[in-house]
Parts: C-alpha cells; sequence; structure tokens
C-alpha cells in the first residue's frame, strides 16, 4: 500500500509565501507523474501543477510564474513553492502521484489527504 503525506500548508497573508512537501511511502512501486491539485469551497478540484520523472512540468495559467513544481525522485518527494499568493489561492491542496506497482506493473492514481492553504488579504 501507498500513502502520499502533504506538509507545509498555513496561514499567510497575500504577497507572501509557502511551501508544500509530499512524500510517498511504501513498498514495491515506481513513481511516474507527480502533482498538485486543489479544492476551494463549493469548487470542483482543479489542476496546480504537474512534474514527469524526469522533470517536465506543467502548470495551471493561474499560477504560472508565480508557483515553482519540483521533485526528488530518490526522497520521493515532490514540492510547491507557492509565492505571491493571492487571495483567490486559498483552497485544500493534494498531492497526487501516479504510481506502478512494480510487481503487479498495475497503475494508479494516489491521493494524500491534503493541507490548508488560507491567504489573509
Amino acid at each position: 500500500q501507498v500513502q502520499l503525506v502533504e506538509s507545509g500548508g498555513g496561514l499567510v497573508q497575500a504577497g507572501g509565501s509557502l511551501r508544500l512537501s509530499c512524500v510517498a511511502s511504501g513498498s514495491s512501486f515506481s513513481i511516474n507523474t507527480m502533482g498538485w491539485y486543489r479544492q476551494a469551497p463549493g469548487k470542483q478540484r482543479e489542476l496546480v501543477a504537474t512534474i514527469t520523472r524526469s522533470g517536465g512540468t506543467n502548470y495551471a495559467d493561474s499560477v504560472k510564474g508565480r508557483f515553482t513544481i519540483s521533485r526528488d525522485n530518490a526522497k520521493k518527494m515532490v514540492y510547491l513553492q507557492m509565492n505571491s499568493l493571492k487571495p483567490e489561492d486559498m483552497a485544500v491542496y493534494y498531492c497526487n502521484a501516479r504510481i506502478q506497482n512494480i510487481v503487479t506493473m498495475t497503475l494508479r492514481d494516489y491521493w494524500g489527504q491534503g493541507t490548508q492553504v488560507t491567504v489573509s488579504s
């Protein structure tokens, strides 16, 4: 069984910065794409950023130039550096990983429990 655990959320003033981290744990797995999604109250979960195993990145237009996704394959971690935060960035942020079981070779998506980011204006 694979688990994703996020950390780093909190309260920040508009214009401030936060860094989210997510670590994958378990056994017999290989991580493909990792990413961050967010869900604000009353809204659907939306993509924030993704990063492939080789480092290719993709960002939502709303965060381009402000957020940076990175990963450490050896540590099985993904990070989201969030700068110039805006009140509209306030949401629960979820870590996502597409993981392959190296025994069964099956692929599936895993999600973390979420971490709250609150931006005060």
